[in-house]
């Protein structure tokens, strides 16, 4: 029977950068994967251009039961050590906005970047693994035979986008070994509304606007999409990771004082519509949709401006749900860090055993967060293989 001195399952991410770590310092490396090709979510991230990190990394811009966890991975391997990787292997790329680097060409090159970094590495693809059983070492039983290792690295990621395979698998296995789970959601995700709420967005599905979209002390200023369940787009992709039931307010008018805007405009216009003047602020179809008074600025109390000023810049509104994991870009919750190392990300009470990457509980913001969480978690690991 085939020995190794580790296995991981997973060839994305995580998986790779362990891998690729690992096999460089001289360890035998067993990868395994169910996919018929490595990386694939690597591959349609970013437009197919790959968000690989974000120069703005900080351990506060990930959302965990344990904040503190991801600082110490974050501070071993950080941003500008991937760039490096990146520039050794001259991969062109750019930065958008927000500190979010991106290939200039196509995902594939990462994915062919870290392959080459794991030479050496048995990959196997198209191989499911059937089960895991600790003696000595472990035993990874698959269904192209069965293998064993001194060490075994779960990196399968969580549930979000179940149609490109993803599965609890790494969940699964790490509770059959002990470890403690904080509960899984959608991360990431469009929220979706019902009643009175989703009468009104269902006709601007398509609609986009700068906003500043808000729950409770945590807000962030990106576009916001109308869709024909809800609201998408970055800001709100952002505050999905936060919202687990109750409202959620949007700054419609984010880049200025909108009672100060009214009033200046009724001294200018006054014999304009408020609705005429706020579309050369606003998208026509949402002004048309807003309970805004078909009224002339000149024939508005400043009380009624200022309250329906307040209303722009705090418009509330409860969703009913999110999207789900079909369309949930990462996995919140996973395996609870008090039971891994936040150095080596070894299990406490289960020497050998590795938990890396989108499995634990530890989510990125929007932006190459989750992919340097990937690199980091995974570079921690394959250094302690």
């Amino acid at each position: 029977m085939p020995h190794h001195d580790v296995i991981i399952i997973g060839a994305g991410a995580a998986g790779l950068m362990c891998a690729a770590t690992a096999v460089k310092r001289g360890r035998r490396v067993l990868l395994l994967d169910h996919a018929r090709e490595p990386g694939a979510k690597i591959l349609i991230s970013g437009g197919g251009r790959c968000n690989f990190t974000n120069t703005g990394t900080t351990a506060d811009r990930f959302l965990s039961d344990n904040p503190r966890f991801a600082r110490s991975a974050l501070g071993r391997y950080t941003p500008a050590d991937f760039i490096a990787l990146v520039q050794r292997h001259r991969v062109a790329y750019h930065e958008k906005t927000l500190g979010q680097l991106f290939c200039d060409d196509s995902a594939r090159q990462i994915v062919a970047l870290l392959l080459a970094e794991a030479q050496g590495t048995e990959l196997r693809l198209g191989c499911r693994v059937t089960e895991i059983s600790q003696s000595v070492g472990f035993r990874v039983e698959t269904d192209q035979g069965s293998f064993t290792a001194d060490r075994l690295v779960l990196a399968t990621g969580g549930l979000s986008i179940p149609k490109m395979g993803a599965t609890g698998f790494a969940h699964d296995t790490a509770r059959r070994f002990g470890l403690r789970l904080v509960a899984p959601r959608p991360a990431l995700v469009p929220l979706t509304f019902d009643g009175a709420a989703l009468d009104l967005m269902r006709p601007l599905a398509g609609v986009a606007m700068d906003s500043e979209v808000s729950l409770g002390k945590q807000s962030f200023r990106e576009a916001s999409l109308f869709t024909h369940r809800g609201l998408s787009g970055p800001a709100i992709l952002q505050i999905s990771s936060y919202w687990q039931g109750g409202p959620i307010s949007l700054n419609l008018l984010p880049s200025q004082n909108a009672a100060t805007l009214l009033t200046e405009l009724k001294r200018t216009r006054p014999k304009a519509e408020v609705r005429t003047v706020l579309t050369d602020h606003l998208p026509r179809r949402l002004v048309q949709a807003l309970d805004i008074p078909a009224a002339r600025l000149a024939d508005m109390r400043d009380a009624a401006l200022r309250d329906l000023a307040a209303r722009l810049q705090t418009w509330t509104v409860t969703p009913s749900g999110t999207e789900g994991y079909a369309k949930a870009e990462v996995t919140a919750g996973g395996v609870d860090t008090r039971d891994l190392s936040s150095r080596t990300m070894e299990a406490t009470n289960v020497p050998g055993l590795f938990v890396i990457g989108e499995a634990v509980d530890v989510t990125g913001w929007l932006g190459g967060y989750n992919f340097q969480w990937a690199w980091a978690s995974g570079w921690c690991a394959g250094q302690a293989v």
